[in-house]
């Protein structure tokens, strides 16, 4: 039967799994697949696997389980292999990785921090700071019919845009890099600036918590700042 992987361990790891619930319906039984020094969390793969909310929802519980009491390498959602056997040869053959990555996850939690800016405040701030910028809206303003600058008006906002978010993003990354283990900046969207994860040690949580804080009220009121976490580290992974 197919096996359905949450999460890899080490050894040592207690595996409080009692009371969790795997996914499936009904809910399948949690296991262990073992080999050597690692530990692989596994239940039965249901017949037919999608992402319904209830199955997600146990797959998160099994792992903030697991991350309660110790490192842990998470799967994302979906993961299935042929068999127990098939597993365990996988933790066999990446023993090494896995066992090195397990260290370095060791005592430490992922916080996800997404930023975002009000696009009239950074409008105001290129206006005010761009000559260039301020001469094409004024001839733009005085002829509706000058096409040729408004493309240029356009695209040299985009481009003014685009590097200030860049550099902004930057400095908040850098600002808050000395308070986490690693980083892992993710490219940014149309409704958010910056998105990046924090590995944090987790006696550092709270300090790391705080610099956020502190960055965002710097930044003040025309910046929003959400910091999502503790998460499962599955972008140390």
């Amino acid at each position: 039967m197919p096996t359905y992987i949450y999460a890899v361990t080490a050894g040592d790891h207690p595996l409080r799994l009692d009371g969790v619930n795997g996914i499936g319906d009904p809910a399948a039984e949690l296991r262990t697949v073992s080999s050597g020094p690692l530990n692989a969390v596994v239940s039965d793969a249901p017949a037919q696997l999608r992402a319904k909310r209830r199955d997600l929802a146990a797959h998160q519980g099994v792992l903030e389980r697991l991350m309660a009491d110790g490192a842990a390498l998470p799967m994302r959602f979906g993961l299935v292999g042929p068999d127990d056997e098939q597993v365990r040869a996988a933790l066999e053959e990446h023993r090494e990785t896995y066992t090195d990555r397990l260290k370095e996850l060791d005592g430490c939690l992922e916080y996800h921090l997404k930023m975002s800016r009000d696009e009239d405040d950074l409008l105001r701030e290129v206006v005010g700071e761009s000559g260039e910028v301020r001469r094409l809206n004024a001839i733009t303003r005085q002829n509706p019919a000058a096409h040729e600058e408004k493309m240029a008006l356009g695209e040299l906002i985009s481009r003014e845009i685009q590097a200030r978010q860049a550099n902004e993003g930057k400095d908040v990354v850098a600002r808050l890099t000395p308070a986490a283990v690693r980083t892992a900046v993710g490219e940014p969207t149309q409704s958010h600036f910056l998105s990046v994860s924090f590995l944090v040690k987790r006696e550092k949580a709270a300090a790391f918590s705080q610099a956020v804080h502190e960055e965002a009220e710097r930044r003040g009121d025309a910046y929003t700042v959400n910091l999502h976490g503790p998460l499962p580290p599955y972008s140390f992974v």
